[in-house]
């Protein structure tokens, strides 16, 4: 008796990701640790791009309350995670923002927050360089493209002119120098295929952005566009939903799956829920069998050993090299 085959078989009729993972001997797919909390801060945004999975935008309202930063901060201090991933959205135009990061430095935690740079130029922003920097704040920065058209065409006109203008200003304080403030950038596809090899791209961007612009950088990371929010009704529109899907499938690789980030992340919800990772929280599908699901109910160790939740949307982090939001994971 084959007990992995006989796994595959049983996973195969409920969740085909569930088969490919039976078939790589790793279903179920287990959390290993928790190493970072990331935060969702809600879905307001003053962009609205068109491959967004959180369907962030200047009418969404959505926004994370104290109460709710409260508790992360509590579970922070009680669990000594290491990572906080402050993410939205635009998570800088929570009121909250500003307090939460310093209070997460104070419990010494390491922070990484997201940005889609655009906002660091808006009247009330302008000055967030200057308090990343203080706080030795990780930045994470949107960048499809080191080319104005292909970023235009997908984030929207006169975005890549504002983001070099932004990541002059985030060098101007430091940040991806020599002293040790990291500023990392996210290149994602611009249409339905997977990215190339982040050592290669990284090259790339490298080069043309200190010859184009000046601007260094610490770490690209490559993200692979996930089939959910804005992205998945541009595959459905453009006829290219089944074809893409097929495209995941036939990359899923077992390496990047044993390293896939909801291992070692739990995601908390604008409204405190609680997730495997921020594409489940996307898709309305909360921590389960039998791990509490809501930041009230928090048990550490039930959440530190929890079993995944997964489905077909999971091939995005699982194919080729893998994708997470710290970039490749298997390259």
């Amino acid at each position: 008796m084959d007990v992995h085959k006989d796994n595959a078989a049983a996973a195969e009729a409920a969740n085909p990701f569930e088969a490919s993972l039976a078939g790589s001997r790793l279903f179920p797919l287990m959390s290993s640790c928790i190493s970072t909390l990331q935060v969702n801060m809600g879905r307001v945004c003053n962009q609205s791009c068109r491959h967004c999975h959180v369907e962030a935008g200047p009418g969404r309202t959505e926004v994370i309350s104290r109460l709710t930063l409260d508790a992360c901060l509590r579970i922070l201090k009680d669990r000594r995670y290491p990572i906080v991933d402050i993410t939205g959205g635009a998570p800088e135009m929570s009121p909250h923002y500003r307090w939460f990061v310093q209070e997460c430095r104070r419990v010494k935690c390491h922070v990484k927050t997201r940005t889609n740079l655009t906002i660091l130029l808006e009247e009330g922003y302008k000055d967030l360089p200057g308090f990343f920097a203080a706080n030795r704040v990780e930045v994470i920065a949107s960048l499809p493209y080191y080319l104005e058209n292909e970023t235009d065409r997908q984030r929207g006109q006169g975005v890549f002119e504002a983001s070099i203008e932004a990541l002059k200003a985030l060098n101007a304080r430091g940040y991806g120098m020599e002293d040790g403030l990291a500023l990392n950038l996210v290149y994602n596809p611009c249409g339905a295929f997977l990215p190339p090899s982040q050592r290669s791209i990284t090259e790339d961007f490298r080069r043309e952005l200190m010859k184009r612009h000046g601007i260094r950088f610490t770490n690209l990371f490559t993200i692979t566009n996930m089939p959910i929010g804005r992205f998945l009704k541009f595959l459905k529109d453009s006829g290219n939903l089944n074809r893409y899907m097929d495209r995941l499938k036939t990359s899923y690789n077992p390496a990047a799956a044993a390293n896939v980030m909801c291992r070692q992340t739990l995601s908390v919800g604008w409204d405190g829920s609680l997730f495997d990772c921020d594409f489940n929280q996307m898709l309305g599908l909360k921590c389960d069998h039998g791990a509490p699901d809501h930041i009230s109910g928090f048990k550490g160790p039930e959440l530190e050993s929890r079993r995944i939740v997964t489905g077909v949307h999971c091939y995005g982090c699982t194919a080729g090299a893998g994708s997470s939001c710290t970039g490749a994971v298997a390259d």
